[in-house]
């Protein structure tokens, strides 16, 4: 009796409880995580002055958008188009700073025309190294004025790769002199066409979708494109004969992802962070793309019989004393320009030192 009563009233108790915490005035909690409506998505273009899928370049484009849509847990979404499929290639900085796409994927000098100062944040000739670079825009100055240059047209810039060093380029003559560079016809964008342009060559600035072409039917006598990685894809030791180095106009090149600012501003804390970290994910990813990827593509190209050739002496002399001149110009075309300029030649004499006992030493003794 005492057993039936105990439990009958613990029967009870449990049931009491239980009516406690359904009362209509107290909802029952919510699972973890739950949420009272579904979470906002975001739907993105994304525009880029690269063909389609193309390696290193245009690949990171579509692996930066699937990281953004996995991390976001598909709260946004980014829809890649190549050059040409929404806009050309050159007209990506309009594009996101009419808001036509939220995002771009290109290279700041492509869009010297609109803003000169943009020239400086892709590579400056005879500069900083990719490693110094990269600290400059993150630890030093860079990332500021780089924001600053872009403001009025309402773009916010991040770093979204590297391909490190470039080549010199691909040539249907022999450079052998200062001589040789006069009338010769080269697609070289940004500070590096200006150089050249002082010491008598013509240069053009070409998408990397027309580079081949114009190599072939000789509408230019040569070309820079990037390094043995995009080079050999392209083809572009079927349209030259010689292969130079170094890559005096580029010692590295910093890919820009372009956002719209009002659009950036419109997302969530989270989504902005996501899409942050994303960006400085595929960055470092791009660099190794091109560290593994150029080894492997320059033993094809030699095997193919591609000659390998140095600028002379006397080339890069002259192309140095000319990069010093040009880049005096540009700094003194606005306040902004200058104190960029003043800014990275501070840095580059800052990390030399160390650099003079460290990196150059072992490139020697290897």
């Amino acid at each position: 009796m005492k057993r039936r009563y105990l439990l009958g009233a613990a029967t009870a108790l449990f049931a009491l409880l239980g009516l406690a915490g359904c009362n209509d005035d107290q909802p029952a909690p919510e699972r973890a995580g739950a949420t009272s409506e579904p979470a906002k998505t975001y739907q993105w273009k994304m525009v880029t002055a690269w063909p389609k899928n193309y390696p290193g370049l245009g690949t990171s484009a579509e692996r930066l958008a699937e990281r953004v849509d996995t991390m976001s847990g598909g709260r946004l979404k980014i829809k890649v188009y190549a050059a040409g499929e929404l806009v050309p290639a050159l007209e990506v900085f309009d594009s996101v700073s009419r808001g036509t796409a939220e995002l771009g994927h290109g290279a700041a000098y492509y869009w010297k025309g609109k803003v000169p100062t943009a020239q400086f944040f892709t590579s400056v000739p005879f500069g900083l190294s990719t490693n110094e670079m990269n600290a400059w825009l993150s630890r030093g100055q860079g990332q500021q004025f780089w924001e600053e240059a872009y403001a009025p047209f309402g773009v916010k810039p991040m770093v979204v790769g590297n391909t490190g060093m470039q080549m010199g380029g691909w040539y249907n003559k022999e450079i052998n002199s200062l001589d040789d560079l006069k009338g010769l016809k080269i697609r070289m964008p940004g500070l590096g066409g200006e150089v050249l342009s002082r010491l008598g060559a013509t240069t053009v600035n070409l998408p990397g979708g027309e580079v081949f072409t114009a190599l072939q039917t000789g509408a230019i006598d040569a070309t820079d494109w990037v390094s043995p990685y995009n080079d050999l894809a392209f083809g572009l030791h079927k349209a030259a004969r010689y292969y130079y180095y170094p890559g005096w106009q580029e010692p590295q090149a910093v890919l820009e992802l372009l956002v719209n600012q009002k659009a950036f501003d419109s997302l969530p804390a989270d989504l902005q962070a996501i899409l942050t970290e994303a960006t400085r994910a595929a960055s470092r990813e791009m660099l190794d793309d091109y560290v593994y990827n150029n080894a492997l593509a320059l033993d094809q190209l030699k095997q193919q019989g591609v000659e390998l050739k140095r600028f002379p002496d006397e080339v890069l002399a002259a192309l140095r004393e000319q990069s010093e001149q040009v880049l005096g110009e540009l700094a003194a075309q606005s306040e902004l320009n200058g104190r960029i300029w003043a800014s990275m030649k501070a840095f580059q004499a800052q990390v030399e030192p160390m650099h003079a006992l460290t990196e150059k030493e072992l490139y020697n003794w290897r």
